[in-house]
């Protein structure tokens, strides 16, 4: 069993689907659309804002408005093209957003206390949130029927509000409900770097333990994806790959070793 996260700075997706359709293992497929989201957003007069919580993580403040936009991108546009390209490479794709059936339930967090030019802040008015739950016997059901679930955000708070969570942190979760043998994290950098700044920073191999001691130190997105990473791998899912996307080969790429692994 492997989940794989298409993370949504990916932006040539045929390549990942293609190896998709060819693998034999049985696959859940997990996106992002953050490129899709932000220009859409931008489109329709709310630019994105994005916001640095008090432990460092950065995220998208995601009002009600911002929801809307974000259903139309992630659970509309971009999970359908997904599913529409997969069905064409002979994969039979089941969209569906954590929202749908109760699949991904969690806590919304209505105020966000961020730090903003120095100063700590409370936003209100939040639809984002954490995961508590993922139903595994319904995911069981799909996989058992043939299917191949292609999964993102929203997921229901526990008012059944549609809230934002990370997808780099949703893929995780449904990887250990699911005790998957692996996830892998597809983005637009050669895997994890010690500097941003230079692909040739790429660390290669870590323990959970070195990985942990790691975190504080790494900014931006990488610390998302390396918590999440670590927190998988802890739980039980056999190992972690955190690898490009936008490689000819991507998902047989990093099965042969490329990216970051988290072992």
């Amino acid at each position: 069993m492997i989940v794989v996260k298409i993370g949504g700075s990916v932006r040539r997706l045929d390549p990942l689907l293609e190896d998709i359709a060819t693998t034999t293992e049985q696959t859940v497929v997990v996106h992002g659309a953050s490129r899709a989201l932000d220009d859409l957003s931008t489109r329709l007069g709310s630019p994105p804002r994005m916001v640095e919580s008090e432990r460092g993580d950065v995220s998208r403040f995601t009002d009600a408005t911002t929801m809307d936009h974000f259903l139309m991108a992630y659970a509309g546009r971009a999970n359908k093209r997904i599913v529409e390209r997969l069905r064409q490479l002979g994969v039979n794709a089941f969209g569906m957003c954590g929202l749908d059936g109760g699949l991904v339930r969690g806590t919304r967090r209505p105020a966000l206390r961020i730090r903003e030019n120095g100063r700590a802040k409370v936003l209100h008015n939040n639809h984002v949130g954490s995961i508590d739950t993922v139903d595994a016997v319904l995911l069981g059901r799909l996989l058992a029927a043939g299917l191949t679930p292609v999964i993102c955000p929203p997921i229901a708070a526990e008012d059944g509000t549609a809230i934002n969570v990370d997808g780099d942190r949703l893929a995780a979760e449904i990887a250990v409900a699911l005790g998957a043998t692996l996830l892998m994290i597809f983005s637009d950098t050669p895997g994890l770097l010690r500097d941003p700044a230079d692909e040739t920073s790429l660390i290669g191999r870590l323990s959970t333990r070195e990985a942990e001691h790691l975190i504080p130190a790494i900014g931006g997105r990488a610390r998302v994806k390396l918590r999440a990473s670590t927190e998988a791998r802890l739980r039980g899912v056999g190992a972690v790959c955190v690898a490009d996307g936008r490689v000819q080969r991507p998902l047989f790429s990093a099965l042969s070793g490329a990216g970051t692994w988290v072992r």
